[in-house]
């Protein structure tokens, strides 16, 4: 099967590929034309291959070719017959993959780990970006999956399957169904464009999630997914939680999910059946070139130890299978042997955005609650959408324009897997700005930006004032502490001390948890077992869950929040529309992070080293009263470590790292974290002041404690900017004390 695979080519501005991605099978010439968000996908009667059993009979093995050789480097990639002077193409693999080449094959698996879902680079194109998550790759990940939950008591697995607008979607979209069907799923749909909160919905709209997260049945179905055990598990002393037993263990709770599957029932028995799985392809707001996965069962979304489980069962499937992943050959001539054996009934296509639509106009409806206009609550109301050309156009065009609302002047609806136009990441000030310029065009009442995948969202009043992270979860708050008063209001690490204050003066409580929307939607499900209510979990992200919803992040859901409060203050001649809500809310001046990257293949135990010695002198600073500010710790010689400031106390509940409150005087209030990253090799500080320039000054503080050795000598640290301010600071410093020393004679 002769398929394109011209390397995609950037613009000069970095933004949109000209050339085609690799094995999607773009004919020659064919342009990238984005489709309206609104439109179904086309459905097909077509089979994918003829009937035949589910699980295919091993191909007759060809001459002895080790399944280990790699294949010969072809010019044009191995897929249609090697090139002149490329060697000789290898013959396919004679058996199943042992030794050095399984272990090799096993790391591969493993890197596509991230947290709670699977990312790797799936197109090639950008320099040093190789692709990692291979069509091959995703095949055995679909046969991992329904496996797993096969394992888990689901005889007849249902799977929904949903996508973002990535290039390389269809493609990894058609391998994954594949290979669900091959582990053994009875019935597979494809929703084709989707978001990842409407792919857990189909669970919940279909039956599935009866007993989801919302109901306390939940908490007794913790053992059939490792990320329930550990949500429902009360929080310990270090506010982690006990490890499911599954996980301590080792993650797989010995469950063996390399069984060959039983029969099946027909697929025509369980077209009404609910879901017991859904799936969405997405990297979220990374660049076009990257996707991934994540999964959902009736209890939520699976989480890490679930995901390894989940790549350990791929990587041993492609072992039994002999295939080589990353080698097209190897894989191409697998899948083609898979897809001629599989059963074309248990696959379907079908349009799942109308359904989630429905069910978000309806919430709007109730929320309202028009006596005038109840089923058309927003007439009258002008909205615009920005949806970055990720899924969310459908939210100006189904769910917003059907109920009345003007959505003249939304922007960037149409899906564009190449994203030219800025990211789709609610975090990102160019998604903002472009929101807040679309809402000013047309002098629209509100705006909503989406990420990529819409479990994600902020705000931009009339005015064009951008409501995203602090400013986002104090809205959220005040909505949520009128329908729950008291309630407890869980956030990351990073949030502002003017956002405690306004939870606090609403009469809620703010618990600051971990980074990681996961983390925080984790402990206040944990605190909802224990009996704390805890009705709003958010990060600064823009993921944000309430318990009402099934502890869902969904940006789609926060928007709806926010319209029917919109129109709820309208309706009752409030002036200030959202942003009233705000008035209580203090900013600070300033606020910045620094990261440094720890060069030490071992970064957690050197991130811990560095945390540990930053509490020790913070903590120190307490009983250095007689110590100079900026000072030395060792009788002030030069080159010794700077004591920190007497103003710095420790926050007295940590969950993440150390985080500072710095007294700036007269009232003034800043803080500073200092951090590990979640994935990554980074130390990370984040700042903010009540004064201009207060958060470099804190900032070079830090830095000046690590570049003498305050953390220990010679740390493999690299402190990137922060190193850059520190000696930027150093030379001003020595520059002014030159120049008083000159007044001076």
């Amino acid at each position: 099967m002769a398929v394109s695979q011209r390397a995609l080519v950037a613009k000069s501005s970095g933004t949109a590929p000209q050339a085609h991605a690799l094995g999607l099978g773009l004919r020659s010439g064919a342009a990238l034309r984005p489709r309206r968000a609104s439109r179904a996908p086309a459905s097909s009667s077509s089979p994918l291959a003829p009937r035949a059993s589910l699980i295919p009979a091993a191909p007759p093995p060809p001459a002895a070719t080790s399944p280990a050789t790699a294949s010969v480097p072809l010019s044009n990639g191995g897929l249609g017959g090697p090139a002149a002077g490329a060697g000789v193409l290898p013959g396919p693999p004679s058996g199943p993959i042992t030794g050095a080449a399984l272990g090799e094959l096993v790391r591969k698996f493993k890197r596509l780990q991230n947290g709670s879902d699977i990312r790797g680079i799936a197109l090639e194109g950008v320099p040093n970006e190789p692709v990692t998550l291979s069509a091959g790759a995703v095949f055995f990940i679909g046969v991992a999956f329904a496996r797993w939950l096969r394992s888990k008591g689901h005889s007849a697995p249902k799977v929904s399957v949903g996508r973002d607008p990535r290039l390389s979607g269809p493609l990894l979209e058609s391998a994954f169904a594949a290979g669900l069907i091959h582990g053994g799923a009875a019935v597979v749909h494809l929703f084709g464009l989707a978001t990842t909160p409407a792919m857990f919905y189909s669970i919940v709209l279909s039956g599935g999630a009866s007993n989801g997260p919302a109901s306390p049945a939940f908490f007794s179905t913790a053992n059939s997914v490792a990320s329930a055990a550990k949500r429902a598990a009360p929080l310990s002393a270090d506010g982690t939680g006990a490890p499911p037993p599954a996980a301590a263990a080792g993650g797989g709770g010995g469950t063996n999910t390399m069984l060959p599957p039983p029969p099946v029932p027909p697929a025509s028995e369980l077209t009404a059946q609910p879901y017991t799985g859904a799936v969405m392809l997405t990297a979220s707001h990374l660049p076009y070139n990257a996707n991934g996965l994540k999964f959902f069962v009736a209890a939520g979304g699976l989480d890490k130890p679930d995901i390894a489980e989940l790549l350990q069962t791929a990587a041993a499937a492609a072992a039994e299978a002999g295939v080589n992943i990353g080698d097209p050959v190897s894989e191409q001539s697998h899948l083609l042997a898979v897809s001629l054996s599989l059963d074309p009934a248990r696959l379907a296509r079908l349009p799942f955005l109308p359904t989630y639509s429905a069910s978000l106009r309806d919430l709007i409806k109730r929320g309202v609650n028009s006596p005038a206009n109840y089923h058309f609550p927003l007439l009258g109301c002008h909205v615009v959408v920005d949806a970055g050309n990720g899924a969310g156009g459908f939210f100006a065009e189904q769910v917003l324009a059907p109920l009345g609302a003007d959505t003249s002047g939304s922007v960037f609806l149409d899906p564009d897997g190449t994203f030219p136009n800025h990211p789709p990441n609610p975090e990102h000030p160019a998604a903002m700005a472009s929101g807040a310029a679309a809402v000013k065009a047309s002098a629209a009442e509100l705006g909503i930006v989406f990420d990529t995948d819409v479990d994600r969202s902020a705000i931009v009043d009339a005015s064009g004032r951008e409501i995203n992270s602090n400013r986002f979860i104090a809205l959220m708050a005040a909505v949520v502490l009128r329908q729950h008063p008291g309630t407890t209001v869980v956030t990351d690490s990073v949030t502002s001390n003017g956002l405690t204050d306004f939870i606090t003066a609403l009469g809620g409580k703010h618990m600051r948890y971990k980074r990681g929307y996961k983390n925080v939607i984790g402990a206040g499900v944990r605190l909802n077992a224990q009996g704390e209510d805890c009705a709003l979990m958010m990060e600064t992200s823009g993921h944000g869950a309430l318990r009402e919803n099934f502890f869902l992040d969904d940006g789609a859901y926060l928007a709806v929040k926010a319209i029917i409060e919109h129109v709820r203050r309208k309706q009752e001649g409030a002036a200030g529309g959202l942003a009233e809500l705000l008035a209580g809310l203090a900013e600070p001046a300033e606020s910045r992070e620094w990261r440094v990257r720890i060069q030490h293949t071992d970064f957690k135990a050197v991130g811990g080293r560095v945390l540990a010695a930053f509490h020790d002198w913070v903590s120190a600073a307490a009983g250095a009263e007689g110590v100079e500010e900026g000072g030395a710790e060792e009788g002030g010689a030069e080159g010794a470590v700077p004591a920190a400031p007497s103003s710095w106390s420790l926050e007295s509940v940590n969950h993440e790292g150390w985080r500072v409150n710095m007294d700036e005087g007269e009232g003034r209030r800043g803080w500073l974290l200092l951090r590990q990253s979640l994935h990554d090799p980074l130390l990370v500080l984040n700042v903010e002041s009540e004064l201009p320039g207060g958060a470099a000054e804190a900032a070079v503080r830090v830095a000046a404690w690590l570049k003498a050795g305050g953390a220990g000598p010679e740390l493999p640290l690299d402190l990137g900017a922060l190193g850059q301010l520190a000696a930027a600071a150093a030379a001003a410093e020595a520059a002014e004390a030159a120049g008083a020393a000159e007044a001076g004679k």
